[in-house]
């Protein structure tokens, strides 16, 4: 039988989008991109997922460049992912607030063991963007950021969370990361396509740690309490 983490990698190692992007932006794959990403996902889900039990989601935006766009899981940065998790990508250090928060929001859950066995972090939209700014420099992009990049992925994102559904994953409430843009349109999605039975809206990590860092412990109160901690 397969586990959990069977599913999760066989799912990350398939993706991949070959549609048509607006002008200027580029598709994130880190999984393709990557050097040795897909041996460090793999080693990350086969430690906290090598199980058949079921979890409920957490539904994210999309990868950042810092995050998962370097370690393939989702608000992990290279520093979160040696530790608490344990695991160790030689020559890379990446630093990634949002990756901060939510570790501090698992420590406070009972560490990584604990929280994965109960949770799987997804996202809106499983790979990420990138835009060019005037000179140059790379930036994230959200797949909210422009209307047609939201159009020319939907198709993608509403198949993506069908096939990670089918993971085992609780359908009676999805909590979803993001109280703007990322809420209104999974709200609106779940309602066409009746994912999930409940939505559950909490502050952006990174919402948290750019605005709201001196009530970070109170919104990871908010999240515990949400879980039902």
């Amino acid at each position: 039988m397969q586990t959990f983490a069977d599913k999760i990698i066989r799912f990350n190692r398939e993706l991949h989008f070959d549609g048509s992007l607006p002008p200027g932006i580029r598709i994130m794959n880190p999984y393709r991109e990557q050097p040795g990403v897909l041996d460090i996902m793999a080693e990350f889900y086969h430690k906290f997922y090598g199980d058949t039990h079921t979890r409920r989601m957490i539904l994210g935006i999309n990868p950042g460049r810092f995050g998962a766009g370097v370690t393939g899981i989702p608000f992990t940065d290279s520093q979160r992912l040696a530790d608490p998790c344990g695991i160790v990508i030689p020559g890379v250090k990446t630093y990634e607030p949002s990756s901060v928060f939510i570790y501090d929001m698992i420590a406070a859950y009972g560490g990584p063991e604990a929280f994965y066995g109960d949770f799987y972090i997804g996202a809106a939209c499983p790979l990420g963007f990138t835009a060019l700014k005037p000179g140059g420099k790379e930036v994230n992009y959200n797949y909210y950021d422009s209307r047609e990049l939201t159009e020319a992925v939907r198709p993608f994102m509403v198949g993506s969370l069908r096939k990670q559904l089918r993971f085992g994953l609780e359908t009676d409430v999805c909590f979803v990361l993001g109280t703007g843009k990322n809420a209104v349109f999974v709200q609106k999605l779940n309602e066409e396509q009746g994912f999930f039975k409940q939505l559950v809206f909490l502050e952006h990590p990174r919402f948290v740690m750019q605005y709201r860092l001196k009530r970070k412990q109170e919104y990871i109160d908010k999240y515990l309490t949400a879980f039902g901690r």
